[in-house]
């Protein structure tokens, strides 16, 4: 029995309509292998570099993050110094600064404040006040004993060897006497010395991995990518092989297998390096990208599978490869049969413009010698397919772009929606405070921010100002709100919250930006209010309902901008008592809001609203600001970021 290819070779040797179709056939299939084979070249080289780029900032989003927490631990060490050596002189003082510490930061897993061997006599040789946050409830210990020679522990002797604060390598924690002994914890370690400098305890904060854990292992760039940690030593931290923790290194596979390559990508990882390496994982081709966690010693990675980044770029060129095949099959039986009946060029044009026409750009029109019309349309036409074929790859290209970083900024949005308080009322179970915020970026992400919470009977409450527009801005915005609420639960006045966060943002500000903010803290029992203005809108005070009054402004200092100035000295501000009035606090995105005819809102406006109607609850008078701004900005774009927070405080 004879094969195809013999009956075709038989029908080609005495049909010359065959041997002429294919003849074109193989001479258009090499041109466009050539021409695809050199597009997909460039253009996955394009995919890489984008997915590059995409993996690159998702990995510095999560070192953000987990660099703003470890900030947080560090500042709480530094307040918590001094308060020690103050108490150093009565033991069970020490227990209840213990308790305040933990209590105060709910970041925190747990503290020791521990000393050398019988530095308090009547308490033995050991005295370590230990205090930890199990499920809310503050539980304190005396976790010295002879079968826990705390002053031998890694967290004990680093600040004592080091003689300044380090992190430790995280552990499991393995005190038999620990109130939850199953934590695996880092510990923030400041050692404790004398008026001689001579070393006499630490301070230790420990902070629970779990959250470093979930947050890492979430970060998926692609749908089977994933993250690893790894400490100092090269040992595995976070892994989705849970056997390897702590039990495992990254040159674990190293010294049982010839891979030179994992192994240099573990020495880049703990010499502090940020990249990415391209190496085989798992048994497949990935991407590996990684960075450090400044301070720590630890390196993140998010390791992509090639597969995964090249997914679609794959399934893109099986389909257009299919799709030539079944062209140049179309295009042998079309040729074949034109030449065999001889059909004029003109039918022939005719057939294949029909096609193109349907939508088929990648149709080959046929290739004529002729110079009369039929031979300038046939022109013409290719020349309006290579155009229409450009401007179709272009606009798609744009299309798809254009949807990705749409989709990007929306999750950004939602994101930094999700930093600021957002439901209202926002103390349901007190009467005595009425409060409302709302905050709308001009742009999809913003650089506007407010923050309010109440402790011991004080409402502490700020809004401010980035400097900027766009992602910089919104990224600004989340470090200085952090801070805030880290700073603030220290329970300190408005001024030395202000310092505190001028002196964090002021490192390392080589993009040189800024935050105007107002902060203050209201005595709920009084009504008294402490405030500090960073360079903010003066506040406005109008009338409430148990004081009418005009709109004025709120007369205070103006400091300057919070992370300009390193080491500034903020100047606050008190006012005897806010009960029976309303304080809004805002943005310039309300008095410098611009209509087609580029007017500003300006302060008559701002005025002329809140003094033309008593408003029942600060709720509505946000929303009458707002629609006043809507009605006289028209159908102008918005210039920048609006933000209100109005408060009351009402006597009960």
């Amino acid at each position: 029995m004879r094969n195809p290819f013999q009956l075709l070779r038989e029908k080609s040797g005495r049909s010359l309509a065959t041997r002429l179709s294919l003849w074109i056939v193989l001479f258009a299939a090499l041109i466009f292998i050539l021409a695809l084979g050199f597009l997909f070249y460039v253009s996955r080289g394009a995919v890489r570099d984008e997915a590059i780029e995409h993996a690159t900032q998702v990995l510095d989003n999560t070192v953000l993050r987990v660099n703003g927490i470890l900030d947080g631990v560090r500042i709480a060490a530094d307040n918590s110094e001094d308060q020690v050596y103050e108490r150093i002189g009565s033991p069970q003082d020490i227990f209840a600064l213990s308790r305040s510490i933990v209590r105060n930061n709910p970041v925190l897993n747990g503290c020791s404040i521990s000393f050398e061997p019988d530095f308090y006599p009547e308490y033995g040789r050991y005295f370590s006040a230990y205090t930890e946050n199990v499920g809310g409830e503050i539980l304190s210990a005396q976790e010295g004993n002879d079968d826990y020679q705390y002053f031998y522990m890694d967290w004990y002797l680093l600040p004592k060897l080091m003689m300044q604060p380090a992190w430790t390598e995280p552990f499991m924690d393995y005190n038999p006497n620990a109130i939850y002994a199953t934590e695996v914890i880092a510990s923030y370690c400041v050692p404790l010395t004398d008026a001689g400098s001579n070393f006499i305890g630490s301070l230790s904060l420990d902070l629970s991995l779990d959250w470093l854990s979930e947050t890492i292992s979430a970060v998926k760039p692609y749908p089977n990518s994933y993250s690893i940690m790894i400490g100092r030593g090269g040992t595995f931290l976070v892994h989705p092989d849970s056997t390897k923790l702590f039990y495992e290194t990254i040159f674990t596979r190293s010294l049982l297998e010839d891979l030179p390559e994992m192994d240099e990508l573990g020495h880049a990882m703990l010499d502090g390096e940020a990249g990415y390496r391209s190496l085989v994982m798992d048994g497949q081709p990935s991407y590996v990208f990684f960075k450090p966690v400044p301070s720590t010693g630890w390196s993140v990675a998010i390791v992509c599978p090639e597969s995964d980044v090249f997914a679609g770029f794959n399934r893109l060129r099986r389909s257009v490869f299919l799709n030539l095949l079944l062209g140049l099959l179309l295009m042998f039986l079309v040729i074949a049969r034109i030449i065999q009946r001889q059909l004029a060029p003109l039918g022939r044009l005719v057939s294949q413009t029909k096609t193109i026409a349907s939508g088929r750009f990648d149709e080959e029109l046929p290739a004529l010698t002729r110079h009369d019309e039929i031979g300038q349309l046939n022109s013409s036409f290719a020349e309006m397919q290579s155009s229409l074929v450009n401007y179709i790859d272009e606009l798609t290209r744009t299309t798809a772009n254009k949807e990705r970083i749409e989709g990007e900024l929306r999750i950004a949005r939602d994101i930094q929606m999700g930093m600021v308080p957002r439901i209202f009322p926002a103390f349901p179970q007190r009467r005595d405070v009425d409060l409302y915020a709302s905050m709308t970026p001009a742009k999809e992400v913003g650089g506007d921010l407010y923050d309010f919470f109440i402790q011991d009977e004080k409402l502490y409450f700020c809004i401010g100002d980035v400097s900027g527009k766009g992602v910089p801005a919104s990224l600004f915005m989340a470090v200085a709100r952090n801070l805030f609420r880290v700073v603030a639960q220290q329970a300190l006045p408005p001024a030395e919250i202000a310092r505190q966060i001028n002196d964090t943002l002021s490192e390392d500000n080589e993009q040189m930006m800024f935050v105007t903010m107002f902060l203050g803290v209201i005595d709920l029992r009084t009504g008294a209010m402490d405030f500090c203005n960073c360079g903010h809108n003066p506040p406005v005070l109008f009338s409430g309902a148990d004081r009418p009054a005009k709109a004025r402004f709120l007369d205070s200092e103006p400091n300057t901008m919070i992370g300009v100035i390193p080491g500034f000295a903020f100047r606050g501000e008190h006012m005897d008592s806010l009960e029976g009035l309303s304080l809004l606090l805002y943005t310039d995105g309300l008095n410098e809001a611009e209509n087609l005819s580029h007017e500003q809102f300006g302060n008559e406006r701002l005025f002329g609203t809140l003094d033309a109607r008593p408003f029942a609850d600060a709720e509505s008078a946000v929303e009458a600001l707002k629609d006043a701004v809507a009605a006289f900005v028209g159908e102008a774009e918005a210039s920048d970021d609006l933000t209100l927070l109005c408060l009351r405080i009402k006597k009960v």
